[in-house]
């Protein structure tokens, strides 16, 4: 039963909402980046950035240790997935059915986003590939507990379109600082090397832990907001199979899920893999990696009002189509990354530029595009599953990012020096293929038959 005496939710609220996925976004940063960076990190013909902890060359000829255990908790991560969104849809606790999972999850989940980059031993032992299963696996079931509730509320605290429209700016922008400032580690190890005289592994873990602490400060702001006081109170009365055979019945959500995991797979190789492209292609300071990453998310801040006007002029379809395509060139050009006749930091800064504007729409549009889905099948058909619509998304988001990671370190088998490169320069026509598969699959999303 809907609850109609709901308050809108002022700016304050929102903005303190989307300090949550901030949070969020800085503890999966590096989890879900920096694994093959601190295991395999890169060979730039300097010397070896980290000690090896876990056995790094090839097991049953095609995987990794890295890539298995990466794959490995992501795919646990994505089987949680429905189960708790079912939960929280069906949940009735006084402190709310969303923000007691959220209340429960961010502790562990930001303790063992750390714990992960902390190896128990100091040389290379099949402990610490234990240690890492363990610590990877758990981060993601309570990353799972705080997430999907959190993005539940994208819908319930956005009372119509436009109201979701600027809650998944607003969170577009806070994904975006979490993401910034993971990047960040690159230059920050820089310094604590430089100024401090830390080793490469010491400089590098008390980051992590920096960022451990300060996304647990932000994931819990959310905890603050009264939910039965600002959020649409629709209980689901379905269990957990029936949902998820309710969400992908419908064939837009489908299409989108499918196209979305493509996204996902590409990215993740793109994003794991700027640090081998700058470093081993290019023959960059690690450093360079941050400043790129940073100006990259900066800029595209300009261009969110844009996104945000065509969105509602021109539809969000014509959006994400114009963003994989402008994504599959850019990933294609990778390949030639350090060929062309010019300086390193010019064509890093070709990178950067050619990216902005797709990346402000990958930024905001899908979030609101799954919000227009749930609340166009709440209508329709009277169930209201709004969580298992994210959550359904968060699974197919999780296995496109569950392949790339196993796929990544896999393809760095092929070489990742400056002597050998050919594996990095695999990785990103790895990315071009999967975006343009992205692309093709979107056209089936029928943008009209959800708005009318």
């Amino acid at each position: 039963m809907q609850t109609t005496s709901v308050t809108p939710p002022s700016l304050g609220i929102k903005i303190l909402y989307a300090l949550g996925q901030f949070g969020w976004s800085l503890a999966i940063f590096g989890v879900g980046n920096l694994l093959p960076y601190f295991y395999m990190p890169p060979e730039s013909g300097k010397e070896v950035l980290f000690p090896s902890f876990i056995y790094a060359g090839p097991i049953l000829l095609v995987a990794t240790i890295i890539g298995v255990i990466g794959a490995g908790g992501r795919l646990i991560d994505a089987v949680t997935d429905p189960l708790i969104a079912n939960w929280s849809d069906r949940a009735t606790f006084k402190f709310g059915r969303r923000r007691t999972f959220m209340a429960i999850g961010f502790i562990p989940c930001a303790i063992f986003s750390f714990l992960v980059f902390y190896p128990l031993t100091h040389y290379e032992s099949s402990l610490n590939a234990y240690w890492l299963t363990l610590c990877i696996t758990l981060f993601y079931i309570f990353l799972t507990i705080y997430l999907i509730p959190y993005t539940a509320w994208i819908s319930e605290l956005g009372h119509n379109n436009k109201e979701r429209l600027q809650i998944s700016t607003f969170i577009s922008v806070t994904y975006a600082l979490g993401l910034g400032l993971g990047t960040q580690v690159f230059a920050l190890q820089s310094y604590l090397e430089n100024a401090y005289n830390m080793a490469s592994t010491e400089a590098f873990q008390a980051i992590l832990g920096s960022f451990a602490a300060l996304s647990a400060i932000l994931m819990a702001l959310p905890l603050f907001i009264n939910e039965q006081k600002y959020c649409l109170q629709n209980k689901s009365d379905q269990a957990s199979f029936e949902a998820v055979k309710t969400v992908f019945r419908n064939r837009n959500f489908r299409f989108f899920a499918l196209s979305d995991l493509m996204y996902w797979l590409s990215m993740t190789f793109i994003v794991t893999g700027l640090s081998y492209y700058l470093t081993v292609l290019l023959q960059l300071d690690k450093s360079y990696v941050s400043l790129l990453e940073i100006g990259l998310l900066g800029l595209s801040f300009l261009f969110y009002p844009v996104v945000n006007y065509l969105a509602n002029r021109k539809g969000k379809k014509i959006l994400i189509t114009a963003g994989f395509v402008q994504f599959s060139i850019l990933f294609g050009l990778i390949f030639f990354l350090g060929k062309f006749p010019l300086s390193p930091l010019v064509q890093a800064s070709m990178l950067l530029l050619f990216s902005i504007f797709a990346v402000a729409i990958f930024g905001i549009l899908p979030n609101v595009i799954v919000a227009d889905i749930a609340d166009e099948d709440a209508k329709r058909t009277n169930n209201h599953n709004v969580g298992m619509f994210y959550a359904a998304r968060g699974f197919t988001m999780k296995i496109g990012i569950s392949i790339a990671t196993f796929l990544f370190p896999t393809l760095l088998l092929l070489g990742k020096s400056v002597e050998n490169d050919a594996g990095i320069r695999a990785t990103g026509i790895a990315a071009m293929i999967f975006c343009i598969l992205g692309l093709i699959l979107f056209q089936f999303y029928e943008e009209e038959e959800i708005i009318s």
